[in-house]
């Protein structure tokens, strides 16, 4: 990492939303890049001593159950939704790349809002980087997973976690979902990332027993520290976080 980027990104704020709808993340997102774009504009640099002063965040969320597809979102009837919904998820399409996936409980996912040119101004890297996080954090449970020509990361029985981006400016959005728990059933009916053939897996499928997502998060951190070269994560409150954006959320806190 370079000079600049151990300036900016020592210590990197994180919050965990907990349980929220995917339309809720998805606004508090684009009010995190907008604050960002805002701060690149009008600022000429961070205090490192505060670790807070870059708008830089990585949001970790469990999602209610909802089925999303990416910028090629137009292969997706009104019908195919309306299908979709009848399951009990709701339906959204986003900017993200990629095509459709599920989201919803037992699943970490995690949202860095981050600000590329402060690490290194790649997308490449930066895919490669979560795709590590990923790896290194199903290796702490005993599962051995990796890369493939497709996007995710992946075991002998399938697509463990998706991986899915947008990035403007450099600025980040959207992330990545890693099964721990999740219910399988509702990845039935839909090819996953329009990968047809190939299954999804999850890591309590694969170790037998229930890994849950209070589990798995602090290794998840503790990875990503490792990965982005970190010296640390430091927690923000929900409440902190939505409190400056609670007219446009809306959010029941």
């Amino acid at each position: 990492m370079s000079a600049a980027a151990t300036k900016f990104a020592k210590i990197l704020p994180y919050c965990n939303l907990g349980r929220m709808k995917y339309d809720k993340a998805l606004t508090l997102q684009e009010s995190l890049v907008q604050r960002q774009l805002s701060f690149s504009r009008n600022t000429t640099g961070d205090s490192p001593d505060n670790p807070l002063s870059s708008p830089d965040i990585l949001l970790i969320v469990e999602h209610e159950p909802v089925y999303t597809v990416g910028i090629r979102s137009n292969e997706f009837t009104e019908i195919d939704s309306a299908v979709l919904q009848a399951k009990g998820a709701d339906f959204h399409r986003t900017n993200r790349g990629g095509l459709i996936t599920f989201h919803g409980p037992g699943q970490l996912v995690a949202y860095p809002i981050l600000n590329l040119q402060r690490y290194k101004p790649s997308i490449r890297w930066y895919v490669c980087q979560l795709e590590e996080v990923l790896i290194r954090t199903c290796r702490h449970f005993g599962v051995e997973s990796g890369r493939t020509e497709n996007t995710g990361i992946w075991v002998e029985r399938g697509k463990i976690a998706a991986i899915g981006l947008n990035c403007k400016k450099y600025i980040t959005s959207h992330g990545l979902a890693l099964n721990c728990d999740t219910d399988l059933a509702w990845f039935d009916g839909i090819v996953p990332c329009g990968l047809p053939g190939l299954g999804v897996t999850s890591l309590s499928r694969e170790l037998g027993r229930t890994i849950g997502m209070a589990q798995v998060l602090p290794i998840f951190l503790q990875k990503f520290v490792e990965v982005f070269d970190l010296a640390d994560v430091h927690e923000v409150s929900r409440d902190e976080v939505l409190r400056p954006m609670e007219r446009v959320l809306a959010v029941e806190r």
